[in-house]
């Protein structure tokens, strides 16, 4: 896979943005930013430590050297900012604090995923066990989900935190904007005119959904409240996510995801109309045909997020409410109510 060149961003306040891409997975490009002019040397993400990620990052600042005169290697890093805790942003921690020793800090929600990852893990694997059964996944098949979630996530090892971070901190013209939804702890920097804005938004991708009964602080009610919230931030020029390409018409990208959810869960109510209900995964078949592996992880979960944000907005009722009170963890059957 060819990676984007390194390429420099300059902010209203001066501050120089060198990205920096990696593999983070397969087929998965990640960014992760280089600040100077911030206060101390920052770095913002560090990749996955997946197979080449790291190299990728050490080759990053090589090139930033060569091409941009910037006289720069990591064990000039003098702080990292980790914008969630989702590994394709953290996993190299462990591999990228070798030569440096900066300080690391996230969000207090994300915060217990870098420093007690293997209790995580175990908690979060058990969480999407119990929501894959109440979404009617069979139990040959539930197993081999929660096999492929468990894969690629044995690399990783806990780290420390040496600070974190809050919604409205200023760290050296560096502002902090907590945007729950995609991931609890998720946060936007705001760099002068220049948004760094991870996972939260995208150019191309409608960043992915969990149900809140997997993990609180997700949920498609949280990231659209978020949504808004960086909405109402006046003066973006130009915003920089964790994948793909710089987003320059920043506000309409904003409504175009908003609309995208919102003809997602019209599809959903307009689906949900037989009188025996459907679960989420008979739902998920018929919306999403022919997946396969980590897809069907995906799917299953994101149409999740949009049944309970609709279930918790009255919108949808569980027809065998019978079963429910029987049994200990049934598959639910939704239909518009």
């Amino acid at each position: 896979m060819s990676l984007p060149p390194v390429a420099r961003f300059t902010t209203s306040t001066g501050v120089k943005i060198y990205r920096i891409s990696c593999q983070a997975f397969p087929g998965l490009v990640a960014h992760c930013y280089l600040l100077v002019g911030a206060g101390p040397v920052t770095l913002v993400d560090t990749g996955s430590g997946y197979g080449d990620s790291t190299r990728h990052i050490f080759e990053g600042f090589e090139a930033i050297r060569r091409e941009f005169g910037e006289s720069l290697g990591l064990r000039d890093v003098e702080r990292v900012i980790i914008t969630h805790g989702h590994m394709d942003h953290f996993g190299g921690l462990a591999q990228v604090t070798g030569p440096i020793t900066a300080e690391v800090g996230i969000h207090e929600l994300d915060k217990w995923v870098l420093v007690s990852y293997e209790e995580r893990v175990l908690v979060a694997t058990k969480a999407m066990g119990f929501y894959l059964e109440q979404a009617g996944v069979v139990p040959e098949r539930r197993a081999r989900l929660l096999e492929l979630y468990g894969e690629g996530k044995q690399h990783v090892r806990s780290v420390r935190v040496d600070f974190t971070l809050f919604d409205g901190q200023e760290l050296d013209g560096i502002r902090v904007i907590h945007t729950p939804g995609h991931c609890p702890g998720q946060v936007c920097l705001l760099i002068g005119d220049v948004l760094l804005s991870a996972d939260h938004v995208l150019p191309r991708t409608t960043p992915h959904q969990n149900p809140e009964s997997i993990t609180a602080w997700t949920g498609l009610g949280h990231y659209l409240e978020a949504l808004a919230r960086i909405g109402r931030v006046d003066g973006i020029r130009l915003a920089l996510g964790g994948h793909e390409q710089p987003i320059e018409r920043f506000y309409d990208r904003l409504e175009e995801i908003r609309t995208d959810h919102e003809r997602k869960l019209d599809r959903i109510a307009g689906i949900l109309t037989e009188p025996g209900g459907l679960t989420i995964q008979e739902l998920s078949d018929r919306m999403y045909r022919g997946l396969t592996g980590w897809n069907v992880l995906l799917a299953l979960t994101e149409i999740g997020a949009h049944v309970e944000y609709l279930y918790e907005r009255g919108a949808l009722r569980v027809v065998n409410v019978d079963e429910l009170r029987d049994q200990l963890n049934p598959a639910l059957r939704y239909r518009v109510g």
